[in-house]
């Protein structure tokens, strides 16, 4: 069904249930429908943001009841995740970043190739451009957001034998954005556009040879059953964010956006300290070591990440990621380079 269609059947089924509320009930309490990360991603969703949000009214202490529903039960695409929020269908998002770039590009400019390896750096990027990207969802589709978190550095897995980055030269790459794309050919692979739920398929039959995710998600899609190596290089750390809607949030007293904004910090700390916790655990859990507590154990021979490709991939943000970046970005808001030079160039120490 076209996206428009779906949209108008959507409101029809929101006007309903709105109807369908009696009126004493829904002056008690406010409620609110919240788009999830899939269900596909994991661990980061089912301990960390499912419960926030089953839970919402304790964890803010509002009087606010939420619907939240993954997307990947939604019949919605993580790619139209602004376009919904803009038509006022729900309240809240789980936002994709990577995913919904081709509508806003300024907003991939908090997770660039090279621009943040570690989770140090991927925090200090993501405080520097926070509020570039609130201004920008803000103004293009009535969007605010709240916070922003990792599901954490991606790394390479490969199905060859490879001890450095170069090794990739000539091979097959599974990629999801342009972004990655134009580095993986720069170091000479071809990057090879394939969605998450297809890569494991796509690895067995050798459709491709090497496929970047995080180890957790790799290890919960069975990565390390089709491949052999894992390289923990972080080319991006996979950022996204939580969003609401301006109208939602404007209807909201002076101390209740307090405290939800209170709550969406406290959520944002919680999922960085637990994405780190889990990257580490699940790169010991596929290269079967211990301590391994949250995925099940493979074989996979660890590449060590050699000095040389931590300053090829640190060089790729000024020679590939940022131009290619700000080519797209600039045509939609000229200030989109600048602003990302004055704000999160600095902070990597980059001129």
């Amino acid at each position: 069904m076209p996206f428009h269609l779906r949209l108008k059947s959507f409101a029809t089924v929101a006007l309903a249930v709105v109807l369908a509320l009696p009126a004493a009930h829904a002056q008690d309490r406010i409620k609110m429908k919240a788009i999830g990360q899939p269900l596909a991603t994991g661990l980061l969703q089912k301990n960390k943001e499912q419960p926030f949000f089953e839970n919402f009214a304790a964890r803010t202490g509002l009087p606010i009841d939420v619907d939240y529903k993954p997307i990947d039960t939604l019949g919605i695409k993580d790619t139209e995740q602004l376009r919904v929020m803009k038509a006022g269908l729900f309240d809240i998002v789980s936002l994709r970043v990577s995913q919904n770039s081709r509508d806003e590009p300024t907003i991939l400019g908090l997770d660039l190739v090279g621009a943040a390896p570690d989770y140090v750096t991927g925090r200090k990027v993501a405080k520097a451009y926070f509020d570039t990207a609130d201004a920008r969802l803000q103004a293009q589709f009535g969007v605010k957001l709240l916070a922003v978190w990792p599901f954490g550095p991606q790394i390479l897995f490969c199905k060859k034998p490879i001890a450095k980055l170069a090794d990739i030269k000539g091979l097959k790459v599974r990629v999801y954005d342009q972004n990655l794309a134009k580095f993986i050919e720069m170091v000479g692979g071809t990057p090879v556009p394939v969605s998450f739920a297809d890569t494991h398929q796509s690895l067995s039959l050798g459709v491709v040879d090497c496929a970047i995710t995080g180890p957790s998600s790799a290890n919960s899609a069975g990565w390390p059953e089709v491949t052999t190596h894992q390289m923990p290089i972080g080319f991006q750390m996979a950022l996204n964010g939580y969003g609401m809607t301006m109208k939602s949030w404007n209807a909201l007293a002076p101390e209740a956006k307090v405290k939800m904004k209170q709550a969406f910090d406290t959520l944002s700390d919680d999922m960085w300290k637990y994405s780190e916790e889990l990257f580490k655990d699940a790169l010991n859990c596929n290269a079967g070591k211990d301590p391994c507590t949250t995925g099940k154990k493979f074989k996979l021979i660890d590449v060590p990440v050699a000095p040389a490709d931590t300053e090829l991939l640190r060089g790729a943000v000024n020679k590939v990621s940022l131009p290619v970046w700000a080519e797209v970005c600039n045509k939609s808001n000229p200030t989109c380079l600048k602003t990302w030079q004055a704000t999160v160039a600095p902070v990597l120490g980059l001129q």
